[in-house]
């Protein structure tokens, strides 16, 4: 196909298959968001390998009043939501989540959460 030599076609269709492999193994992760309550969680785990590798797994627990800003950010196939919280320190650190498989609806419940829990925490200040 791509040339007359099989075992070159055969290393450059392997090469894409692998290239292929971990993009989407680095785009698809599971994503939950929890806010009842007074804590927020958010957490982002692996799909693919997560059964018996559980590296990819990122748990934020936070107190609603320690969200100081959000957003969002689409890319081509790869979106994120970017939280910015007060640390114990008074300064402020910033988390980044995978959304790429979350879907609309939900990604916009997840914004008016977000802006309720920034609103809210404004006025107290």
């Amino acid at each position: 196909m791509f040339t007359s030599n099989a075992t070159m076609s055969a290393v450059i269709f392997a090469l894409i298959f692998v290239v292929i492999f971990f993009i989407i193994h680095f785009i698809s992760r599971y994503f939950e968001y929890d806010s009842d309550g007074k804590k927020v969680i958010v957490i982002n785990r692996g799909l693919l390998l997560s059964d018996h590798f559980n590296y990819r797994q990122r748990v934020v627990e936070f107190d609603k009043k320690d969200l100081i800003a959000y957003s969002f950010k689409n890319y081509v196939i790869y979106r994120v939501l970017t939280l910015y919280l007060k640390d114990s320190r008074g300064g402020k650190r910033r988390e980044n989540f995978n959304i790429s498989l979350v879907n609309r609806r939900k990604r916009r419940y997840m914004r008016q959460s977000l802006k309720k829990i920034v609103k809210a925490n404004k006025k107290a200040e």
